[in-house]
């Protein structure tokens, strides 16, 4: 009998020891996955890519939480496992966290930035047993996933009553890509987040103690105006925050995605990150242009 890779029997095992079938576990070659949370009846998972040769009991290593983008409607956790895939060639120890959606779970937005807080905390309190540098975790996203990452960085409130809150849930770091952080009358969903708002809204939240941050978004963007872009990176900038805004001529909303055109955009938005993380002291040396470039092909090295 042919034998199974190691990671997927562990997915296997892992699925028959929740009660969950293989099929509801995603397979990413290589992740190690837990689960971080459970809420609304579902495991919450979180799926972990380590550094060659990481040392947990040794190594103190900064780390980064990646949030899928869909609108808060749904997504796929796999959208940031080439960015991941990455940053932990680099050093860094990668996540993609699994959260609730309305398709899934029939939750709101307000869920959305619960969990991520939660993932940020999990891997905090976790950094220890991880091998992670608690004082240096990232956090990114895209669209959706990009409100998520900047709620967790912006945002006071939306814990779980259960958790800890004497451990942090704010992100040191943030990497956004077309991320939704207006909420506001003129922003995006307005009307599913008038509830919280104007908690929610990561642009009406913006303190002098919030993450230096770096975005990235398409000046044809549909969804996200580059004028609130601009006006984001100013708010951050006269509160004395590092702020990088990239805005791509011609580009429309998740442009920046493996698989999108010809490779170029997701090759150079990951190559700007890596230099804003090296800039921060996350990364050191040269980016691995060669692996990215496999990357851009849909090898995952």
């Amino acid at each position: 009998m042919k034998k199974l890779p190691i990671a997927l029997l562990s997915l296997i095992l892992l699925a028959a020891s929740t009660g969950l079938s293989e099929t509801e576990l995603i397979k990413m070659p290589g992740a190690e996955v837990e689960v971080y949370k459970k809420a609304s009846g579902d495991d919450l998972r979180i799926y972990r890519f380590d550094p060659p040769g990481h040392n947990p009991e040794t190594d103190s290593r900064p780390a980064i939480v990646f949030f899928f983008g869909g609108g808060w409607n749904g997504g796929a956790v796999t959208q940031f496992e080439p960015h991941s895939r990455y940053l932990a060639s680099r050093g860094m120890v990668a996540f993609v966290a699994d959260y609730r959606v309305k398709s899934r779970q029939k939750t709101a937005p307000n869920a959305c930035v619960a969990d991520g807080k939660s993932a940020i905390r999990w891997v905090r309190k976790n950094a220890e047993r991880l091998g992670i540098d608690p004082d240096r975790i990232a956090a990114g996203g895209g669209s959706a996933g990009g409100h998520v990452a900047a709620a967790t960085g912006m945002c006071e409130g939306f814990d779980e009553e259960s958790e800890d809150t004497s451990i942090s849930s704010k992100p040191n770091l943030l990497a956004l890509f077309n991320p939704v952080y207006d909420n506001g009358p003129k922003g995006y969903g307005h009307s599913r987040v008038t509830e919280w708002f104007p908690a929610i809204s990561p642009a009406h939240n913006i303190t002098k103690d919030d993450p230096p941050t770096i975005v990235f978004l398409g000046s044809k963007d549909n969804l996200i105006p580059v004028e609130t872009a601009e006006s984001f990176d100013k708010k951050l900038k006269e509160q004395g925050i590092d702020s990088e805004l990239y805005i791509y001529d011609d580009r429309t909303h998740g442009f920046f995605n493996r698989g999108k055109g010809d490779g170029k955009d997701f090759i150079d938005t990951v190559l700007k990150t890596d230099a804003f993380l090296v800039k921060h002291g996350y990364l050191k040396g040269e980016p691995d242009k060669a692996l990215l470039d496999r990357l851009s092909e849909g090898k995952k090295s």
